[in-house]
């Protein structure tokens, strides 16, 4: 004798898996849907970050400029480069006159257009000033690493002699509180010599760079 299977049976199976189906199926496209919502809120805060960075960098070029005052700006991360044969003599880090003479005019330029930028102002967490050499050796008998240290010695006073003397420029000193807890001073030696045509440029690995380190969010 056979048996039939009842529709009511049938039917009963079938409307459990379909509604777990549909419930996983719904489960899927809402995680999909939020993971989407974030990704594009993200994307929008990171390009409207890079836009504000953006415009304060080209408005410290043209206040720079306009000022008449010579510094290479890096468009894009902000960096700010300054031969040292402005600054110093050759091995001094003692600041020569005319050093004075370009931080007098710079440091305020530089200073006023960062805190002008309502975006920089509020997320600027540390100024990194930071001294570079060349990797021409001190005469004497040195080993590698000694020559090394010297150098770093070199560019870390170079570092701290213009740190020291921006801050004691005419820049707006309503900002003053704000920036002692933002300025680092580093040295880095040779390490990261300026390659041109496959050889150092002696003159422009000397140099003070002036970097902007950003709150994390």
């Amino acid at each position: 004798m056979r048996l039939k299977r009842t529709y009511k049976e049938e039917d009963s199976g079938n409307i459990f898996w379909i509604t777990m189906t549909d419930l996983m199926t719904g489960l899927v496209l809402v995680f999909i849907v939020m993971f989407f919502y974030v990704y594009v809120q993200n994307h929008i805060q990171v390009m409207e970050q890079r836009l504000a960075q953006d415009s304060a960098n080209k408005a410290l070029q043209e206040t720079l400029k306009n000022e008449k005052i010579e510094a290479v700006v890096d468009s894009v991360s902000g960096v700010v480069k300054i031969s040292d044969l402005e600054l110093f003599d050759l091995n001094s880090y003692t600041l020569s006159p005319k050093g004075k003479a370009y931080l007098d005019k710079f440091a305020p330029a530089y200073f006023n257009s960062l805190f002008s930028s309502e975006y920089l102002g509020k997320n600027i967490d540390k100024i990194i000033i930071q001294g570079h050499t060349d990797s021409q050796t001190f005469a004497g008998q040195y080993s590698a690493d000694e020559q090394y240290m010297k150098n770093m010695e070199l560019s870390l006073k170079r570092a701290y002699a213009v740190a020291n003397y921006m801050t004691g420029t005419s820049y707006n000193k309503i900002n003053g509180e704000q920036l002692r807890k933002m300025i680092i001073v580093e040295g880095a030696s040779f390490s990261t010599p300026v390659i041109e045509n496959g050889k150092e440029n002696y003159a422009k690995s000397r140099r003070v760079e002036l970097k902007l380190v950003m709150k994390n969010k």
